[in-house]
């Protein structure tokens, strides 16, 4: 049995009571967030808890319409939410998409007015509960509008949210669009983009519900929408290598038998020193390259359908084992909402993935954090910028769609940036711990780091040799590189080069990229992607040099000097070749690195003085030799179909410097 309370003002508050630090003395970022900035809604939101025969509440809504987007909280009277694991399950109703199932907020979008029921087992600290909360939802009776998404956010963590595109095309922003806080602590909003706020979540003392209210016209009526947040309350952060506040995460597979080094040892507020490599080996050395379906047994992540669509991925769209390969390096796959930009780290000898390159569903989309990656105003004081990307066919293959237009995307569409982010993650591990001394290194209470620096102080690592064999030569292109990828001020020099400056130290070195100057590993990661992305896919990397105009797009950057397929270069006095054979070598010894390398296409010139966007169809007919190896698919020509121009991409933009 269970019954219906609704909320007094009182409790209302005291579950959005917030303060300084958590009630056990925690003391999480930020303590003393900036004033707030967001007014207060004239009407406040009254939230209704149902109470159930066992300990586990019910958080709702005042009420549910169809096709609104909407949440329920399951708690456990005022205990806070972070030692407790849930597990949400629709159990009556037309079926839903569930993208938070193992939150203790559940977050959809109801299709059509009904009943639902929803179920959820919760279990920890010696307590299991397994309830059922039954929903009424009215038909719609306003023109649409929603907010999303409805989340849990740990407090001291950054928070996006976005309202939906109205009109009869999804294209329009509601006219007067204006926003207050409906429940919660106060909150200081970044509204700069009136149609995606963005704030870091307070420090609150106990897990607290914050609600932001939209309010617009559209075709002269009034609209508005609610989106609800739980804040929850963490431990105090102690970790000198994680010492921002993290998402909370969950082991992929439950049955792993690493479940409990992969909540301690790679994505914790609390780790305090590096794992041992008895607590959690890399999978080379303790699986064999057969037996795939274990490396998702080394897989961390913040939503079920991150490790879902991982799974798949390698399941599907990895024919060669490529990745089952370069993933034996590695000791944990770590996929979080809150991962910006990716990287690979050494610490604790796991890759974090960004999740925008694994999204399949527009509610998949909806709960990636859209908070801004830390450089992107790194280099704005230069007279160029390098972009990049990827092309087949004269085509780009990203399949990029504007984050305020909701869609679909295919496996197929997906994978071309899921496979290039890989090959470059992935060559930082192999990098450091290739394959040749898996045997070499003991299972014992050493660390993956001490083997690391053993290593590196030996310059025994691919890159080091990479450097020590054929090293680059411009100056003037690694002292640009501390200003673009490290932050480091611009001497007055260096802002009055021009771009036909960089094209004279560029071009004429061997570097396939700008983020290769940025650091040896980063150099030899650039030169691994490339080639493989061109080998196994057919798929080009195009890098140029360009101006540097305000409001840069495809459209208005104008090319000094560009190629395409810089990695395929074999004229005179060029080390590409040397360089890129000796790394596939290293990493991927059964291919022949200088056949591989000898088959790779010609550069291709780009126009001086045309576009960005103008230069993209410069490509003639590919070889026969390539097309023979990569010839189009359904797959390719499902890529190409319906397209947008992807954003503008700058050298290092995707990745965390090694």
């Amino acid at each position: 049995m269970w019954k219906l309370n609704t909320l007094p003002l009182v409790s209302v508050l005291a579950l959005a009571a917030c303060g300084g630090g958590s009630s056990d003395g925690d003391n999480n970022t930020p303590i003393d967030p900036p004033p707030p900035n967001l007014t207060r809604c004239e009407q406040q939101t009254q939230l209704t808890v149902i109470s159930t025969s066992s300990a586990l509440e019910f958080v709702i809504e005042p009420n549910y319409n169809a096709n609104q987007s909407a949440a329920i909280v399951a708690r456990i009277g005022d205990s806070d939410s972070r030692d407790l694991a849930f597990e949400w399950l629709q159990t009556a109703g037309q079926s839903l998409i569930l993208k938070s199932v193992k939150s203790p907020i559940l977050a959809f979008q109801f299709a059509d007015a009904g009943d639902y029921s929803f179920s959820v087992n919760v279990s920890g600290n010696g307590m299991s509960f397994n309830e059922t909360v039954n929903i009424s939802v009215s038909a719609m009776a306003t023109a649409q509008f929603n907010v999303r998404s409805d989340q849990q956010v740990v407090e001291g963590n950054d928070v996006s949210v976005r309202t939906d595109r109205v009109g009869v095309n999804a294209d329009e922003i509601p006219s007067a669009l204006s926003w207050c806080i409906a429940l919660g602590p106060e909150l200081n909003i970044d509204i700069s983009n009136i149609e995606r706020p963005q704030f870091k979540a307070p420090a609150v003392n106990s897990d607290t519900i914050a609600i932001l209210r939209a309010t617009g016209s559209v075709d002269g009526e009034e609209v508005t929408d609610e989106v609800l947040m739980l804040i929850t309350n963490e431990s105090v952060i102690t970790s000198p290598y994680f010492d921002e506040p993290v998402a909370r995460t969950f082991a992929y597979r439950e049955n792993s038998s690493y479940r409990s080094a992969l909540n301690s040892c790679v994505y914790s507020n609390q780790l305090l020193s590096p794992c041992s490599i008895q607590q959690l080996p890399l999978l080379g050395q303790t699986i064999s390259l057969s037996e795939k379906e274990k490396i998702m047994e080394r897989v961390l992540v913040s939503h079920q359908w991150m490790g879902d669509n991982f799974e798949t991925f390698l399941d599907k769209m990895d024919p060669d084992s490529d990745f089952a390969q370069l993933l034996q390096s590695v000791t944990a796959i770590v996929i979080s909402y809150d991962i910006r930009p990716s990287f690979y780290w050494v610490v604790t000898g796991a890759i974090y993935l960004d999740p925008t390159d694994l999204w399949l569903l527009a509610e998949e989309r909806d709960v990636i954090n859209e908070a801004a990656d830390f450089r992107s105003a790194f280099g704005n004081q230069l007279g160029f910028i390098m972009p990049w990307r990827y092309v087949k066919d004269n085509v780009y293959v990203s399949y990029s769609s504007p984050r305020e237009l909701r869609t679909e995307r295919s496996m197929a569409q997906m994978s071309p940036d899921l496979s290039s982010l890989l090959f470059h993650e992935l060559a930082h591990a192999n990098d450091f711990f290739p394959s040749s001394i898996y045997d070499t290194i003991p299972v014992d209470d050493q660390t993956l780091l001490d083997h690391y620096n053993r290593r590196s102080s030996a310059g025994e690592l691919i890159s080091d040799r990479v450097t020590s064999l054929y090293p680059l030569l411009s100056d003037e292109m690694y002292s640009l590189a501390d200003v673009s990828f490290r932050g480091k001020t611009a001497t007055a020099a260096q802002q009055a080069y021009l771009p036909s400056d960089i094209t004279a130290f560029f071009s004429e070195d061997s570097a396939t990229d700008y983020y290769a100057y940025s650091t040896s590993r980063e150099d030899t990661a650039m030169l691994f992607e490339e080639v493989m992305m061109s080998y196994r896919l057919g798929i080009i990397r195009d890098v140029g040099i360009t101006d540097n105009p305000d409001n840069a797009t495809a459209t208005s950057i104008i090319v000094d000097w560009g190629q395409r397929g810089r990695i395929g270069e074999k004229s005179p006095g060029s080390t590409i070749p040397q360089r890129a054979a000796f790394v596939i070598n290293q990493i991927l010894p059964a291919l022949d690195g200088s056949q591989l390398i000898g088959d790779l296409p010609e550069p291709i010139q780009m126009t001086q003085g045309q576009s960005w966007l103008d230069n993209l169809t410069i490509s003639p007919q590919l070889s026969q030799a390539l097309q023979k190896r990569n010839p189009v698919s359904s797959d390719d020509r499902e890529v190409s179909q319906e397209r947008f121009i992807p954003e503008l991409r700058i050298s290092g933009d995707r990745h965390k410097m090694n």
